[in-house]
């Protein structure tokens, strides 16, 4: 095997989190009826979320702001009347449920579990994760999970890798990959770290970033020519 060591990012690369959001957002706004607009509303949300989870990424928000901020800032543009903190509360809870995996996640996740060490690394909130992995087959193929609300880090910020090999004294880097979908995040940070990249790019998004992958893959399924 090229590598022995591979770090899966979860939502976007294993998790079809669109849908999940997507799910979630829905069965929330339905809760407090409020279901007018709704697909204006799930639009304004996804950009403000888009930007506050950058925010995160880049060290300016907290996950425990990140929570309800988006929903302020929607409630607030929006002029909606329900509290922020329910709005998220809410959320959170019909999040923790979807577990929808991505097209090929559970065979390449399986096929790889007897070859190689794996392990999860996600920037998610880590209540909401960890329900949803466990609701999921992929609870069965990995022990190691890192979440950055956990360890108080985020992609793609170096510490969290150097914090996850401290774990592993045996792991070198030339034989570690991360595989994800964020060029941001996944990319930048395994690039700044010295390990090599692939990036998950399943609708064919132009690269417009400073941020080369060691390998480009548009179905999960090719990863075992790459890996192999």
């Amino acid at each position: 095997m090229k590598y022995n060591f591979v770090l899966f990012d979860l939502d976007g690369t294993l998790f079809d989190y669109e849908k999940a959001e997507k799910t979630a957002f829905e069965k929330t706004f339905g809760n407090f009826g409020l279901q007018d607009n709704l697909k204006k509303l799930n639009r304004e949300y996804r950009l403000i979320n888009e930007k506050i989870w950058q925010d995160f990424q880049n060290g300016k928000i907290s996950a425990t702001k990140l929570r309800t901020e988006r929903f302020r800032i929607l409630c607030e543009k929006e002029k909606l009347t329900v509290l922020p903190e329910e709005l998220s509360q809410n959320y959170l809870r019909n999040l923790a449920e979807c577990s929808f995996l991505l097209d090929g996640a559970l065979e390449t996740v399986s096929y790889f579990y007897q070859k190689c060490k794996l392990a999860l690394i996600t920037n998610g909130l880590a209540d909401v994760q960890h329900s949803r992995i466990e609701n999921s087959p992929l609870k069965n193929y990995f022990r190691d999970i890192f979440i950055s609300e956990e360890i108080g880090i985020a992609k793609p910020d170096v510490r969290i890798f150097e914090h996850i090999f401290s774990q592993f004294a045996s792991n070198e880097k030339t034989a570690s990959l991360i595989v994800g979908d964020s060029l941001s995040s996944d990319i930048s940070g395994g690039i700044n770290f010295g390990i090599d990249t692939c990036w998950f790019n399943p609708n064919g998004l132009n690269n417009k970033t400073e941020f080369v992958p060691t390998y480009e893959i548009s179905a999960l399924r090719e990863l075992r020519e790459i890996i192999s």
